[in-house]
């Protein structure tokens, strides 16, 4: 009787082993928003699912990474499910406080840049298996905010403001 356990059990396992799993690419990480506190970049991850049902993704870990440093970390729990039998494209935010990038002075050259690594562990509920992780890297240059993109970052803090009060 146990060894007829094991052997459903091996099939089971060599069933889930090769059975379709979504896949996921980083696609693109852009500046986003200057703001007087901190800068937000967003990457695009582009999630395929083989399957013919929804699947939700439980949430999103990323870890931002500079000169071999963590930068800034986080999660984001429930940002909804990936579309059945198509791609879905997701927009992780990844917010940056200026006091960090002014820590990494001198990884900044003349090009005004700074190389970085992004990684992402997207946390999906897949059927059978439970909770599957799919991990992801991504490496690059951000760029960095001009003196006048912080300018700009600051008269469109006060408009949006001074629209509040205007609400208010």
């Amino acid at each position: 009787m146990a060894g007829l356990i094991d052997k459903a059990k091996n099939f089971v396992a060599e069933k889930v082993v090769n059975m379709e799993k979504p896949e996921a690419s980083i696609t693109d990480v852009d500046m986003e928003k200057v703001r007087m506190d901190s800068i937000s970049y967003h990457a695009k991850v582009a999630v395929k699912n083989p399957y013919s049902v929804p699947v939700p993704i439980m949430q999103i870990s990323y870890t931002l990474k500079c000169s071999g440093r963590v930068i800034v970390s986080g999660t984001i729990p429930d940002p909804g499910n990936i579309k059945a039998d198509d791609t879905t494209m997701l927009d992780v935010p990844v917010k940056v406080p200026h006091s960090v990038l002014v820590s990494l002075a001198k990884d900044i050259g003349a090009d005004w840049d700074i190389d970085y690594t992004l990684e992402l562990g997207l946390t999906i509920d897949l059927p059978v298996i439970g909770n599957f992780t799919i991990p992801l890297s991504h490496s690059g240059e951000i760029e960095l905010p001009t003196l006048s993109d912080l300018w700009k970052g600051g008269e469109e803090e006060e408009k949006e403001d001074t629209e509040k009060v205007k609400e208010i």
